[in-house]
């Protein structure tokens, strides 16, 4: 656990009694302060209350006379559509917000530096799609060369349930906008941005709010050194912010498929192959085409992102390079589920939006695509340069059919998953991939994408046998 201090004798209240929330109060309490907790839902009130929290109603009146602070959790929105009426009502009062994630910042590192021999170092990743695979292969790779790292945020653990810090350790925290949109202090020693697509929009009032939440990782006080994906105009934007000139060296630029320009420092992979470049000279690369756990361009630039923070933090390519085969991938990003009678499966249910299944169905030739679900703002227009390896899509959810006719590609409408995978597999031939991009939210059949990624590889191996 990471304590919270500066808020000794005082109570702050905590809005939301997830993962995050209830570490935040753990943290607080460890702290010195008094946590007051929330939650509208009665379990997660017991849960805390079994722990000895005191859960006040903060939409009451009065609820937060005497409050010092109130910690959001992410899910719980403090501007856009419209703000929580315990954030409004804390607002009106003057009442300063934060979140688990500006408590960490605040946190992590004790005031007495010199009691380490090398300081240890927070990594922040951030961006819509690949935060989570560049954030596990940048741990894997920090662990398999024995440097001290710990995992968390978004992926892993609780940022404040971590142990405390190690000397020469590195901190490894995947951000999504939800956390840094709120967070009062972001200051990470290396931050990374991999690329930006429409997502979350209504919570950010559009692509401009959306693109600021992430921005913030960047602002004022932040990293020493930045590793930015430039492959959309709004990283070569924020890149040309964060450089003082086309040669600095705090700034690593890294692209999927893009040739480098300039002399700066820069990490490209163009045909599967990973190089960097500083002041015009390749300086290493790294074939990543045998790596089975990092498949197509998308991956292809989650390791590039990887691979420069690495060696922004001082790792030799050597090092790195011996630490990728080993690399297993996460669930439900490109995960292999099986191979047989010449056809692959591979379950990407993570692929929520039309970007990141766009990116999924380059990777692999002659697709059987399983899609579907509960769909986003924006329609699926951006996909129409992407199929040009689907053979067929089968489609589920509530409504598979209009989400079919929206598609320029075969389509056979599915509804379930059951259905999807056998008509799927019944039509597979050698040489196929039966893929699972959904391109869609799960939440019209399913708790999480996980839930439906398990459904998906659930169903694939009860026919295989």
């Amino acid at each position: 656990m990471i304590p919270v201090p500066g808020f000794a004798q005082h109570s702050v209240a905590v809005l939301g009694l997830g993962r995050s929330g209830l570490a935040a109060a753990r943290a607080l309490r460890a702290g010195g302060a008094t946590a007051i907790c929330w939650d509208d839902t009665p379990d997660a009130r017991a849960r805390a209350e079994a722990e000895g929290f005191t859960c006040r109603d903060l939409n009451r009146q009065g609820a937060l006379d005497n409050i010092v602070g109130l910690i959001v959790s992410p899910g719980i929105p403090h501007l856009y559509p419209a703000p929580n009426p315990v954030v409004a009502a804390a607002l009106a009062a003057g009442i300063p917000l934060d979140n688990d994630i500006g408590l960490f910042f605040r946190s992590y590192v004790p005031h007495d530096p010199d009691r380490f021999n090398i300081a240890p170092r927070v990594v922040a990743v951030t961006g819509s799609n690949g935060k989570s695979t560049t954030s596990a292969l940048l741990h894997h790779i920090l662990t398999e060369s024995g440097t001290p790292a710990q995992l968390a945020g978004n992926i892993g653990r609780g940022v404040l349930d971590l142990d405390p810090p190690r000397d020469g350790e590195v901190v490894v925290l995947e951000l999504s906008s939800y956390q840094t949109e709120l967070a009062r202090t972001l200051t990470p020693d290396v931050a990374v941005f991999t690329n930006l697509s429409p997502d979350h929009l209504d919570r950010h009032a559009g692509m401009g709010g959306y693109f600021a939440a992430k921005s913030r990782l960047f602002g004022k006080g932040g990293p020493d050194r930045a590793v930015i994906g430039v492959d959309e105009v709004q990283g070569r934007y924020l890149a040309g912010q964060l450089g003082a000139g086309p040669a600095d060296d705090r700034v690593i630029r890294v692209s999927s498929g893009q040739k480098p320009q300039g002399p700066g420092w820069q990490v490209c992979a163009r045909t599967g192959v990973l190089s960097e470049y500083r002041k015009g000279r390749r300086v290493g690369c790294i074939d990543l085409r045998t790596i089975k756990s990092l498949p197509g361009a998308h991956n292809h630039q989650n390791a590039c992102a990887a691979y420069a923070v690495c060696r922004a933090l001082g790792l030799a390519p050597r090092v790195i390079k011996a630490a990728l085969p080993a690399f297993k991938g996460l669930p439900h990003r490109t995960q292999l589920v099986a191979e047989e009678n010449g056809v692959t499966y591979v379950n990407d249910s993570k692929a929520t939006n039309t970007d990141s299944a766009a990116k999924a169905l380059g990777a692999f030739g002659s697709i059987r695509w399983i899609c579907g679900g509960l769909q986003k703002d924006g329609g699926l227009d951006a996909l129409r340069g992407a199929v040009s390896n689907v053979k067929k899509a089968y489609v589920v959810g509530r409504k598979a059919a209009g989400f079919a006719q929206q598609l320029h590609v075969e389509s056979h409408v599915c509804t379930t998953m059951a259905a999807a995978v056998a008509a799927a597999m019944a039509e597979a031939e050698p040489g196929d991939t039966v893929l699972l991009a959904p391109a869609a939210a799960s939440f019209d059949q399913y708790d999480s994408f996980e839930q439906r990624g398990a459904d998906f590889i659930a169903e694939v191996r009860a026919r295989l046998g």
